[in-house]
């Protein structure tokens, strides 16, 4: 069970940096977390990779007053999905036709909703900005929407100011990777097995 939780694990965190990287190239708006990066890797002349793993290191050190404990997951979310991110868009090619930037966009929003289901599922711990927010609702008492919502807004503003892309893309990635998420999470959620001796006991 653990390894395939690991696998399953791992395998959503680099294709969400690939999801990611879909959506850098294509130029139509990212998500807010990824306004966020785009805008300081331009003021600071770094890839957007190396970003997303700083900006991860500063929210896990947000998470001790928070008392939050990071997992295998957190850890993991941290560091791959920027390497994943740098390396898939030095490998994909920046698409000019705005109907192939289209198609990189919703490839993007599609396969991100799986890599979230897929680490989520893994049950190996949330990842650093999730682990942020649920860290919040508990200390604050706020409803988890409303610190999402205030999450998301400030880290959208900030990045639009510094540069990032907002755009079309992002109103689509906002309105569609909740329900997407909520689809896909049953079918990847990892369950604990069955246990046959306590299940005898109980009869």
């Amino acid at each position: 069970m653990m390894t395939r939780r690991l696998i399953q694990l791992f395998a959503g965190l680099l294709l969400y940096g690939f999801s990611m990287a879909l959506l850098v190239e294509a130029g139509l708006g990212l998500d807010p977390w990824d306004v966020l990066h785009q805008g300081i890797a331009e003021r600071a002349g770094l890839s957007i990779g190396t970003i997303v793993i700083l900006v991860g290191v500063v929210v896990l050190l947000l998470w001790i007053p928070l008392r939050q404990r990071p997992g295998v997951g957190t850890i993991a979310n941290a560091l791959l999905v920027g390497l994943a991110a740098d390396a898939s868009i030095w490998l994909l090619p920046s698409p000019d036709p705005l109907a192939v930037q289209i198609v990189f966009l919703v490839s993007g929003v599609v396969l991100n909703a799986v890599a979230t289901a897929a680490y989520i599922g893994a049950r190996l711990g949330p990842g650093p900005r999730d682990g942020l927010m649920t860290g919040l609702v508990q200390r604050t008492g706020r409803s988890v929407r409303v610190v999402r919502t205030s999450i998301e807004v400030t880290v959208l503003a900030t990045g639009w100011l510094l540069g990032g892309t907002v755009g079309a893309g992002t109103v689509v990635y906002a309105l569609a990777i909740g329900p997407l998420v909520h689809l896909l999470l049953p079918r990847l959620q990892v369950r604990e097995p069955v246990r046959v001796a306590a299940a005898t006991a109980a009869t």
